[in-house]
């Protein structure tokens, strides 16, 4: 175990920031890292945190964080802020809108810049949650960038999915399109106090009823006012059935073997771009591409040899 793996394990608050940065970071140390902390999760309840722009997410998630805090427990956000198109960084917006919860020493708050992923989850997020989950929090919660129609990816490493509407802002509609009814665990109507929530809360049980589906855990509504933590002991209560739910099911083993495809999945894609990164850098690459525009070579087979570790070369190339 390397000196920045035990620091994690030991849930020093420094190390945590550091490992974050280095997976975050990419490359063979952030590899590496994640290689060590691997056999040391499995352990967090993971909470996705989705909705349209303006439904209150981030005070939502500040709400929970600090209920959990007073339940006795720790909790790691993960926020992942829009990216700027300009320079890539994050607004950072949920770490202003999360003051309260950020103050408190069993809170650990991370926020990541989406950079242009259209899934509401930044690519360095599922390390993220590796690297806070083998620190031992209690409570991950995940925080997307309230894309709409894309936010299906939290499902897949996530445990439990918070869908988070509010009265007139169009939901229903959004929910539609975006198949929402599949992948909630729990329906939050946020902003409660608001003209038009309990029509907004019937809407949500007449797409339930007209989905005509018959699930082991039919998804609560909850209503919240997170601007006053109205409602948000209630909300925790629902996370903490749906995780006893999933254990005792034996739906959590499945999650978990989906998560873990995903992890696969993304490593391998992860692989095929540092390869293919090595190839264009590569000094026949502009060679290999005339050979191919020109019909000397197929672009899969070109493919499959950038897959297995191979430099591409150019057989089109006349050689000196």
């Amino acid at each position: 175990m390397s000196e920045l793996g035990g620091r994690v394990l030991r849930q020093e608050r420094a190390g945590v920031a550091r490992a974050l940065t280095v997976v975050e970071r990419g490359g063979s140390p952030g590899r590496e890292l994640l290689r060590e902390l691997f056999p040391h999760t499995g352990h967090a309840h993971v909470v996705g945190v989705t909705g349209a722009p303006g439904v209150g997410k981030s005070t939502l998630v500040d709400g929970i964080a600090l209920e959990a805090r007073r339940r006795g427990r720790t909790v790691g956000i993960i926020a992942v802020d829009p990216s700027s198109p300009f320079t890539g960084g994050a607004i950072l917006g949920d770490r202003i809108r999360m003051q309260d919860a950020v103050m408190d020493a069993g809170v650990f708050m991370r926020s990541l810049a989406s950079r242009g992923q259209t899934g509401g989850l930044s690519r360095s997020c599922a390390a993220s949650l590796e690297v806070l989950d083998a620190a031992g929090f209690d409570l991950i919660l995940v925080e997307t960038v309230g894309a709409g129609q894309s936010e299906i990816e939290i499902m897949a490493l996530g445990h439990t999915t918070v869908v988070v509407m509010a009265p007139g802002l169009g939901d229903d509609i959004q929910a539609i399109k975006a198949g929402i009814l599949e992948i909630a665990d729990v329906f939050v109507v946020n902003k409660a106090d608001r003209e038009g929530a309990d029509r907004t809360v019937r809407e949500i049980r007449s797409m339930l009823h007209l989905a005509a589906l018959a699930p082991p855990w039919p998804p609560p509504i909850i209503r919240t006012v997170a601007q006053t933590r109205q409602g948000v002991a209630d909300l925790l209560d629902s996370l903490d059935r749906h995780q006893i739910f999933l254990q005792e099911s034996g739906t959590l083993a499945g999650r978990r073997l989906h998560r873990t495809a995903h992890l696969l999945r993304q490593a391998v894609t992860d692989l095929a771009d540092r390869r293919l990164q090595a190839a264009m850098e590569g000094g026949d690459w502009e060679l290999v591409l005339r050979d191919i525009l020109a019909g000397r070579r197929d672009p899969e087979d070109v493919a499959g040899t950038i897959l297995s570790g191979e430099t591409p070369g150019s057989p089109g190339r006349k050689e000196p």
